[in-house]
């Protein structure tokens, strides 16, 4: 690798796993939420489809504090104890209870019921498993 300096990010294997994820995860939510606001229960159509960008904006959380982790662990290698930034703690522990006051106030103030939500944020799930099988299948290069 003579041309590529040091210092150059590279990208991760998983990178484009982690991009399909993330893209179908936001597709599922779409799907599922048309044909409920289609046949007239147009609030669960949107509380699915507010699920799955919940889900969405989960993973892109998750995503950014393990990259975060990994940067500060690959920078500190050869010392003792690594540091982290206290941001990366902060989001990994309140990401969850954002994601809870954000369905508690679109349920209170939207009326959209709370288990359309839920299947909503289903979607990453799905999403990942579909990708998961996809990747047996087509292994990435």
């Amino acid at each position: 690798m003579g041309n590529v300096p040091e210092d150059a990010v590279q990208v991760a294997p998983y990178a484009k796993s982690e991009k399909r994820i993330a893209q179908i995860t936001l597709v599922f939510g779409l799907v599922a939420a048309l044909p409920f606001a289609h046949w007239h229960m147009f609030r669960w159509g949107t509380g699915i489809l507010i699920g799955a960008i919940l889900a969405w904006f989960n993973f892109r959380w998750l995503r950014q504090g393990m990259d975060a982790f990994t940067q500060a662990s690959v920078a500190q290698a050869n010392q003792q104890n690594a540091q982290v930034p206290l941001g990366t703690y902060f989001m990994a522990a309140i990401r969850y209870g954002l994601i809870g006051l954000a369905v508690c106030v679109i349920f209170k103030y939207l009326n959209v019921p709370a288990l359309s939500m839920v299947v909503g944020l289903l979607a990453l799930g799905a999403a990942a498993l579909v990708v998961s099988v996809f990747e047996i299948f087509h292994p990435v290069d």
